[in-house]
């Protein structure tokens, strides 16, 4: 008889319980806001590591193919580029350093991930946003079109490392979008998150992430629905959102002030995972993502400076819950007693 594998949360007094409400409208809207999910002390360690990556103590690591990783028109400059040049955006300061670690493992922000789409749970990738005056933003894109999972149940945490609005570039987000395809591509199969051909109306799309409207093409996708919507923050808050979603932001209008960020990316453990930030060997990218929460038949790693993560173990004393036929042709579950 196979081992019953029953996931459970782990007890902490300071365990955030996901309500069914907050599950919902997750999973209608595709965003959820999280107030006040992280403590002072936490935002404080992560301000401090976005400042020493500010500093320059902390090196990045540029991302591989990042010119063409999302396929922009040659036509045009890669809206993000110079923002990696000016290192006003880092990715995989996890890999770096241990409050980053700390930082995308955070119980917390854990307790969430897992409840919209655990029990088991990667954790992706990392990226410090410092935005100042004047820089930063990001045009229209979807996430799953850079970062792919098969089945395909990524979604981001964006913690907020101080007050963030309009002025000096907050997230703006169409609910409701999240149950929208990802748009591919154009002339690039290899950037398809869905079956080739399994759509009979699924346009192709350029520019994706660039600033201009005009340029952006997914721009009209965005343009089907009701205004977008701002999402103004507090240090502490965290919005958590799915990888289909429309979002963007704008550059920082502000003269004197920042706009300091951590976002992470998280997974269901059960899925393949064709991705690395920093390359990877053979089929997949599983074995370079943490195992953050649960359990997974995938290859996985651990963290890199020792972060604590609370996994589950198989119970060989469960009971195993199984349907079976009756003879007037109803189906019945039958309770399994293990011995």
């Amino acid at each position: 008889m196979g081992i019953s594998y029953t996931s459970k949360a782990r007890k902490r007094d300071d365990r955030y319980l996901v309500s069914v409400k907050e599950y919902t409208q997750y999973h209608r809207d595709g965003y959820l806001i999280v107030r006040g999910l992280l403590s002072k002390e936490d935002i404080s360690k992560l301000y401090d590591l976005a400042e020493r990556t500010r500093a320059g103590t902390i090196k990045p690591v540029e991302p591989i193919n990042a010119a063409d990783s999302d396929n922009l028109d040659k036509a045009n400059e890669d809206p993000l580029k110079s923002e990696f040049v000016h290192q006003t955006r880092v990715h995989m300061v996890s890999r770096l350093d241990t409050v980053a670690e700390w930082g995308m493992l955070h119980p917390r922000v854990l307790d969430v991930t897992e409840a919209l789409i655990g029990p088991d749970v990667y954790a992706l990738q990392s990226m410090l946003f410092l935005n100042p005056p004047g820089r930063g933003g990001q045009g229209w894109h979807q996430d799953s079109y850079y970062i792919k999972t098969h089945p395909d149940m990524m979604l981001g945490a964006w913690m907020a490392l101080e007050e963030v609005d309009e002025e000096n570039g907050c997230l703006w987000v169409v609910p409701g979008s999240n149950h929208e395809p990802i748009y591919p591509p154009d002339g690039y199969n290899g950037g398809s998150v869905h079956a080739v051909e399994a759509f009979k109306d699924l346009n192709t799309v350029v520019n994706v992430s660039h600033l201009d409207d005009e340029i952006n093409t997914l721009s009209k996708v965005v343009a089907n629905y009701p205004p977008p919507i701002p999402v103004p923050m507090q240090a502490g808050d965290v919005l958590f959102f799915h990888s289909h979603l429309f979002h963007r932001s704008f550059p920082n209008r502000t003269e004197d002030r920042y706009r300091r960020s951590y976002v992470c990316h998280y997974c269901n453990a059960r899925s393949w995972v064709p991705w690395d930030h920093d390359g990877y060997e053979g089929e997949t990218g599983n074995y370079r993502q943490i195992l953050a929460r649960g359990r997974t038949h995938l290859a996985y790693a651990e963290p890199v400076f020792g972060t604590e993560v609370f996994l589950s173990e198989a119970n060989d004393e469960s009971d195993s819950v199984r349907m079976m036929g009756m003879d007037d042709g109803m189906m019945m579950p039958i309770v399994q007693k293990k011995e």
